[in-house]
């Protein structure tokens, strides 16, 4: 997530809803900044090579953060048989315009490796599943 984020300024009254009323409106889809999240689950995921791996199925929100903590990947299988899920740091990904698609600079054996669900599954039933992903990935955040 980029840290040069431009200065903000009151667009309304603190405790309104009132829009900018020098803003486009609200953006439901893609701006400059911003994607919507129906735009990026799908979107290509590729090595560092450029060989494609698999695509975004979708990404874990921290609910008290709002920060995504996770990209949830779907790779292997055909038709959405036969693949398995495997949880990624979002800040693993990198965006390329070029590829049109997010880049990961994880060797496909390591990968092979990592904690990883099937598509009924739901691995972050068990409490223990984002720890074991952030360990394995050598990204193990402090717990309060």
């Amino acid at each position: 997530m980029p840290t040069d984020l431009p200065k903000e300024r009151a667009v309304r009254k603190p405790g309104t809803l009132e829009l900018d009323p020098m803003g486009e409106g609200i953006a439901i889809d893609e701006t400059s900044r911003l994607i919507g999240s129906n735009k990026v689950e799908g979107t290509a995921v590729y090595d560092r090579t450029g060989r494609h791996l698999g695509a975004v199925h979708n990404f874990m929100v921290d609910k008290i953060t709002g920060q995504v903590a996770y990209a949830v990947l779907a790779f292997g299988g055909f038709l959405g048989l036969g693949e398995n899920h495997h949880p990624l740091p979002w800040k693993a990904l990198t965006y390329s315009t070029e590829l049109g698609g997010y880049v990961v600079d994880i060797d496909p054996g390591v990968l092979a490796g990592a904690p990883s669900h099937g598509p009924g599954e739901d691995g972050f039933a068990d409490p223990a599943y984002g720890g074991r992903i952030e360990d394995y990935y050598g990204r193990r955040a402090p717990t309060a």
